[in-house]
């Protein structure tokens, strides 16, 4: 008691209680402060992620890839990962929210870093799950980014307005905040792989120029709401990103000139202001899908030969088409499936994952072709795996290859 009676014993408690107060109410101003600013505010650049760098650095075992140049980039849509594509470098894996299989989690790093181990490189999509609150899940973000990929695709055709696919279509200024989230959450991880802006919705090159104007205009619209919403006074430009392109027409047949990816090509390098003769068009566009389409498009679809014939000669037309421009190539699909009721035989497997002939119509080794390689090699190819992978490998068609494929 006389200890507390003494002046400077009460001077000393009652600084004590001040500094107690003061802190309460700086924690009060700017930890509270800053919770409310997150809630209240619809900006992404203030949504917390994880220290998803110290994350991935934890796992030492991964097998880390060097990027390659843009021309260095083919590969197969590998919707079975189970299925080999013996001499083809990249594979595309659509993450579980694609729509099939299994892969999130430890699996989906076990299936990459098995790839890694036989120098295979992965391009794995992330398919968005409509336009509400899970698009700014960031839970799956997290997974994908420390998944270990050579490159990630964020979002896939979120420009499509079909009612049957619905779900597909996100608002621009969504696309924008979604995309934000993504992007950041790989380049987290690891900064220096390419992160593709979603998918464009394929029309056919040189004939639908409304259709690709529009797709145009929702870039800038995303880019608007990049600037003004989600990073407010930012200078984001989509001219400097990557797109996804998704080009489905029978490129080459019945009509040789037909070319729609070449239209694209040069649609989009007039966008995005390069020669399309530089090279250059690799760094800004992707095609993530290649294929021949075969039911309403003029193909007549209980004609085997016909479907065979258009099949294959897409696959060379769009190979040489993405090769000379130096454009990464992704052929879709690796093997043929079953949808919307009907079986769609486009794959360079079967459903079964077994090799397919080069006229997919007729028997194995019906139809042969001898490739021309570097180093003054000859390869002569009697599957659709085979001849992809010749073709990625540089090796050059003979001069009478259309005739032979479709005689």
């Amino acid at each position: 008691m006389n200890q507390l009676r003494k002046p400077t014993f009460v001077i000393s408690i009652t600084v004590a209680l001040i500094c107690i107060l003061l802190s309460v109410l700086a924690y009060r101003l700017i930890v509270m402060g800053g919770r409310v600013q997150v809630q209240t505010v619809p900006n992404t650049a203030l949504t917390p992620l994880p220290n998803l760098k110290a994350t991935a650095t934890s796992n030492t075992s991964l097998t880390k890839l060097p990027v390659q140049d843009p021309s260095a980039i083919l590969g197969v849509d590998a919707n079975n990962p189970s299925n080999n594509y013996p001499g083809i470098p990249w594979v595309r894996l659509g993450y579980i929210s694609c729509g099939s299989g299994n892969l999130q989690g430890q699996t989906l790093r076990n299936i990459i870093q098995n790839y890694h181990e036989q120098n295979i490189r992965v391009l794995l999509t992330y398919c968005q799950r409509g336009d509400n609150a899970s698009l700014y899940d960031t839970a799956p973000l997290e997974d994908i980014a420390t998944a270990n990929a050579d490159a990630v695709q964020c979002g896939n055709e979120e420009m499509k307005q079909d009612a049957s696919v619905s779900f597909l279509y996100v608002q621009p200024d969504h696309f924008a905040r979604f995309y934000d989230l993504c992007e950041r959450a790989v380049h987290a991880v690891r900064s220096d792989i390419p992160v593709l802006l979603g998918s464009l919705d394929p029309h056919v090159g040189g004939v639908d120029y409304q259709p690709l104007v529009d797709q145009a205009n929702y870039l800038d619209q995303m880019q608007d709401a990049m600037n003004t919403t989600v990073h407010p006074g930012g200078n984001w430009d989509w001219h400097t990103q990557i797109l996804g392109l998704i080009d489905s027409w029978h490129n080459g047949y019945p009509d040789s000139s037909v070319n729609s990816l070449a239209g694209l090509f040069s649609f989009w390098a007039d966008k995005f202001q390069v020669d399309l003769n530089s090279g250059q068009l690799g760094k800004h566009l992707w095609v993530v899908e290649g294929t021949g389409c075969f039911k309403g498009c003029g193909i007549d679809t209980s004609n085997s030969a016909q479907v065979a014939i258009s099949h294959v000669l897409t696959l060379t037309a769009d190979v040489q088409t993405s090769m000379q421009y130096k454009v990464p190539f992704f052929y879709f699909s690796g093997i043929d499936f079953f949808d919307q009721g009907i079986v769609w035989p486009i794959g360079i497997l079967d459903a079964n994952g077994h090799p397919k002939p080069l006229r997919q119509d007729l028997p194995m080794g019906a139809r042969k072709l001898t490739l021309s390689c570097p180093g003054n090699k000859s390869v002569t190819v009697q599957d659709q795996e085979q001849l992809l992978a010749q073709m990625y490998a540089h090796c050059a068609l003979p001069s009478n290859y259309q005739s032979t494929l479709t005689s």
